[in-house]
């Protein structure tokens, strides 16, 4: 029981991507949540704008994800206030990295798994991404990323083939829409829908806000 109670918890069922264009950034995510084999959320937003400047999605475990947002969000807030200037988005991300390499090397009974990708622009206008990978190590994304949701195989197959650095935004965003299609069809872990940012100088633009749902249709003629 005990096994099998933290193979459910060590389970990142999710599928995050964030991809770097000519002139910005764009991520997107899945909307299912998942217990191990159970779904238990069908309309879960995973990449969400924390503040004016940043948006982040994860992969992991619930109650960490959400804690580290909070916390985030408080923190670089906080930075802000005291330096008299904002944080840029490689220091948000040694942030997070920092947290995260703290938090799984602390003991406890249910261990923190989380891996991140953030992204946004700094003052100067330009836009970054960073993805922070669950032991802790924050690296600077020049192409694309899917950290390590179970959903990876699927979309770096896809953004292997379809990425160009020559592509812009809108272009992303539809490159973001097709991978998240390519692994919601494919990995049970992710599913339901799926939310995409836009992060340019000065901006964030949730584009997309998508519900999936299953139809199910009697085949005419068929009569057994």
């Amino acid at each position: 029981m005990d096994q099998e109670l933290k193979g459910n918890f060590l389970k990142s069922g999710t599928t995050i991507v964030g991809v770097v264009c000519k002139d910005g950034v764009v991520m997107g995510a899945d909307r299912q949540s998942t217990a191990g084999n159970l779904v238990v959320g069908k309309n879960v937003q995973k990449a969400i704008k924390i503040n004016d400047y940043l948006v982040i999605s994860a992969t992991g475990m619930v109650a960490d994800i959400e804690l580290q947002k909070k916390v985030i969000a408080a923190e670089l807030r906080l930075k802000e206030l005291r330096s008299k200037s904002r944080p840029t988005v490689r220091e948000a991300a040694n942030l997070i990295g920092m947290m995260t390499y703290r938090n799984i090397r602390q003991p406890s009974m249910v261990p923190s798994i989380v891996g991140t990708l953030i992204a946004g622009f700094n003052e100067d206008g330009s836009a970054e991404l960073y993805s922070i990978e669950p032991a802790g190590t924050a690296m600077k994304v020049e192409d694309y990323d899917a950290n390590f949701g179970s959903g990876m195989p699927f979309v770096l197959g896809f953004l292997e083939r379809e990425y160009s650095e020559n592509k812009d935004t809108k272009e992303g965003v539809k490159l973001v829409e097709e991978a998240l299609k390519s692994s919601t069809q494919r990995d049970t872990g992710s599913g339901y829908g799926m939310d995409i940012f836009v992060i340019k100088e000065g901006e964030i633009t949730h584009a997309v806000a998508k519900k999936i749902s299953a139809e199910y249709k009697d085949k005419q003629g068929d009569r057994r």
